[in-house]
């Protein structure tokens, strides 16, 4: 095995300064048996639509480019949300629309968020030169609406993140709040409602993204559908804002087998419906089995994750691990001291999780 050769400093001369200080996405791939670790859903895409995607795949032109902007899966979308497919801009997962949200409306500008929150928004932030301010968020995991107000107040333009439900802490905030800060952004901002979990809260912000032409909605395929590998994520805007958001997006970018298998899924969602329900059950009955934990306490959550709070996040990590499940530590994170994050399995899943938390008790 040969090592990777030492680059003289002035090999790297040509890389922007503020990139080459921007650390790598936090993440390090575990094997385990039990995976709980990145949020995705515990089951995969019934037998019966794989098996409906690959005929379909199986009679599509191999050696031609797919439609510019997948244009036909944006149009079947679309019909899905009862969107103007206008309005619709598609991207190899939400954590691209994030990117080019923030080459649109953050470079030279200011990114506002809170903290903690989901990592990916600072990180484009920094490597793309914006000035990004966190707000802190409420003891409760709330959002600071005050705080978020009074900056939005002084003025843009820029960007504006607000996540519901949260990420990392599954908090869902009441509309009245979520709408007192999108409507504080007024005309300066490109204000994002970020939605990748809204599904197992059972909550919708498509008439508060309605509302205004600067607003928009970020939604994703790899959490509720079960599809974190095809990579799929979508935004619901005004046609104004999509087309310009369209400016960024590459050519071509959706490939045909996700663009296959994404209107399959699409054209039967009631396994994604049942899946949610499932979910959502699931996660009722883990947060009430640990009620009274000794040790460990499960914090609420309207995700498919939720947070437990341990003396040691690192001791409780590895007696997890120890047993096969592999969970996200968070305790690196402002607020989340203490914290895991774990994701809802499947039933038989989070029944091996409970019983390991369970042989904790002191």
């Amino acid at each position: 095995m040969t090592s990777s050769p030492t680059l003289p400093a002035s090999a790297l001369s040509g890389v922007r300064q503020v990139v080459r200080r921007t650390p790598a996405y936090p993440f390090t791939p575990v094997s385990a048996a039990i995976k709980l670790d990145q949020n995705e859903s515990a089951l995969d895409l019934p037998p019966e639509l794989r098996e409906l995607a690959l005929q379909r795949l199986a009679h599509t032109e191999w050696n031609r480019y797919p439609d510019l902007h997948a244009d036909t899966l944006r149009d079947k979308i679309a019909e899905f949300e009862d969107w103007n497919p206008d309005g619709v801009v598609v991207t190899p997962g939400s954590n691209v629309l994030i990117k080019l949200l923030t080459e649109m409306a953050g470079v030279n500008q200011r990114v506002l968020s809170v903290q903690p929150n989901f990592s990916v928004y600072g990180l484009e932030a920094s490597m793309l030169g914006a000035t990004l301010l966190q707000v802190p968020l409420k003891p409760d995991f709330s959002l600071p609406v005050e705080g978020l107000v009074t900056e939005l107040q002084k003025g843009g333009p820029g960007l504006l993140f607000v996540t519901q439900p949260h990420a990392p802490t599954g908090h869902l905030d009441a509309e009245s709040d979520v709408k007192a800060v999108l409507d504080a952004a007024g005309d300066d901002w490109v204000a994002v409602l970020d939605e990748a979990y809204y599904q197992f809260a059972g909550s919708n912000g498509r008439a508060l993204v309605a509302e205004r032409s600067n607003r928009i909605s970020l939604r994703t395929f790899s959490k509720a559908w079960g599809l974190a590998g095809l990579r799929l994520g979508y935004a619901l805007t005004s046609p104004e804002l999509a087309q310009n958001l369209q400016k960024l997006v590459s050519a071509f970018n959706i490939n045909i087998l996700t663009q296959t298998v994404a209107m399959t899924a699409l054209e039967h969602p009631e396994y994604m419906r049942q899946w949610v329900a499932q979910t959502v059950q699931e996660r009722q009955r883990i947060l009430a089995a640990l009620r009274g934990h000794p040790v460990y306490t499960g914090l609420p959550s309207q995700g498919n994750f939720f947070l437990l709070k341990t003396p040691d996040a690192a001791a409780a990590y590895q007696h997890l691990l120890s047993r096969g499940i592999l969970v996200r530590r968070q305790d690196g994170m402002p607020m989340l001291e203490g914290c895991l994050r774990i994701g809802i399995g499947t039933p038989e899943q989070n029944s091996a999780l409970l019983a390991a938390l369970a042989e904790v008790t002191g």
